[in-house]
């Protein structure tokens, strides 16, 4: 197993998590819906027809939870605003009480020794700008995306140091406009198309805004989910179909965030959505490179227009909960890569495994499997920075069991265990095992 001693004095030890998967209160104080409320509230969406009206009550429970993550021995914590509990229509007139819920979760974060890590987008669009026309599949969002930064950045720049715009941008355009199993559930190729030239204009709108509001010495990224895409098939129709689903998962926002430039699969298929100057305005320097990984992905032919379809894992591959490809080997080729490629300090900012453990008669919640997973994953990890990949933390998904989209509350992604009918929170032996691995618990 990894020890301790095996990471720099200076390695950040983090774990995070997303607003609408936690917060709850989603109509107190002035918040507003986001289009996972809406998404949620539509029959067959959501596993149980579950929702994220409570999710773990963070929103009430901030103080506890900062309390469990001192105790986990956290350097570091990443969250994400709620666009709508802040701008309830997504612009114009703040909400004060949503910026006093940013304000005292920060404070409680920095009073326990904890670096607050903040995102600005984990998917939950304002329903209002959704509903006008002028969600991300239009160009109009860029300028309110950077409203919307700014906004964050001169209230809690003076206390948080590590900005990302968004998380995940491949997963919530693939799902949510191209595939339609996310919010807003659009299945629409021109649309997904519309939607990922958008979200790159407003990440470098949302830079610009960010640099003119921070201080000098405030760091900046961008999280995507970087997966190996691998041929499903020993063919060529299946190796030009793992290409064509690598540019689009790997490559659509990384490439022009940080090289300035699309992806040729990519810039052919955007076409004339790209103007002069566009690939210019994403392409804003960037401090660092926050990597979520859980698996590989596998591709075969399709007739389709974007040329690939999804396939099933071999069958001989190690499958988790989720149904998804268990691959140290994976994490550390693709940390590998991406510190080759873009050349920033990597953060991997999700990386985690879901389980159903339940706790026994003593109270104990044994998750192994995921004690097991971490482990490897570390020593993945190690094996990538001893080939040169500056990887410069580990942040845990998820600090707590939570909403899992639409998976509902099925399954169980947490370090730490949450009833969701009583809301209390138990830490996990994994838990226990982080914290003796962090040097800093208690």
């Amino acid at each position: 197993m990894v020890k301790p001693g095996d990471f720099p004095k200076d390695f950040i030890w983090g774990a995070s998590t997303a607003s609408y998967q936690i917060e709850g209160a989603h109509d107190e104080d002035g918040r507003a819906p986001s289009i996972w409320d809406a998404f949620c509230r539509e029959p067959g969406r959501i596993d149980n027809g579950d929702t994220g009206d409570v999710a773990c009550d963070h929103y009430h429970r901030y103080r506890e939870d900062v309390g469990l993550m001192r105790q986990l021995g956290l350097d570091a914590y990443r969250f994400s605003f709620s666009w709508s509990r802040v701008l309830p229509e997504g612009k114009g007139k703040p909400n004060e009480a949503g910026l006093d819920f940013y304000d005292r979760l920060t404070d409680s974060l920095l009073e326990n020794g904890i670096a607050p890590w903040a995102c600005l987008y984990h998917w939950d669009l304002p329903l209002a700008l959704h509903d006008a026309g002028k969600g991300w599949t239009s160009r109009e969002i860029a300028p309110l995306f950077a409203d919307y930064a700014t906004l964050m950045a001169d209230r809690l720049g003076d206390r948080i140091t590590h900005w990302a715009t968004f998380n995940e941008p491949n997963v919530f355009a693939m799902f949510g406009y191209k595939m339609g199993i996310h919010a807003p559930g659009i299945r629409d190729y021109d649309l997904y198309r519309d939607m990922v030239h958008g979200v790159n204009l407003a990440h470098g709108s949302a830079i610009q805004a960010l640099r003119d509001a921070l201080p000098a010495s405030a760091q900046l990224g961008v999280v995507p989910n970087m997966q190996p895409c691998l041929p499903r098939h020993d063919t060529d129709p299946d190796r030009l179909a793992a290409a064509r689903l690598d540019a689009w998962w790997n490559r659509a926002f990384a490439d022009p965030m940080i090289l300035g430039k699309y992806d040729p699969i990519v810039s052919a298929a955007l076409g004339d959505r790209i103007r002069p100057g566009d690939e210019a305005l994403i392409n804003q320097k960037l401090d660092w490179f926050g990597l979520n990984h859980y698996s590989p992905l596998y591709a075969t032919a399709d007739d389709g227009p974007a040329g690939y379809r999804w396939a099933n894992p071999p069958e001989d591959s190690e499958i988790t909960l989720m149904g998804w490809n268990a691959s140290p080997e994976g994490f550390r080729d693709i940390l590998i890569e991406t510190a080759e490629r873009y050349g920033l300090p990597i953060f991997v900012t999700e990386n985690g495994v879901a389980d159903l453990a339940e706790p026994d008669a003593q109270g104990r919640v044994k998750d192994d499997v995921r004690i097991d997973f971490i482990d490897r994953y570390l020593a993945a990890l190690l094996e990538a920075r001893a080939a040169g990949a500056d990887v410069r933390g580990y942040f845990v998904w998820s600090m707590l069991d939570n909403f899992e989209w639409a998976k509902g509350y099925t399954t169980r992604f947490g370090v730490t265990h949450v009833d969701f009918e009583t809301l209390k929170r138990t830490p996990k032996d994994s838990f226990k095992w982080l914290a003796k691995l962090t040097g800093k618990h208690g």
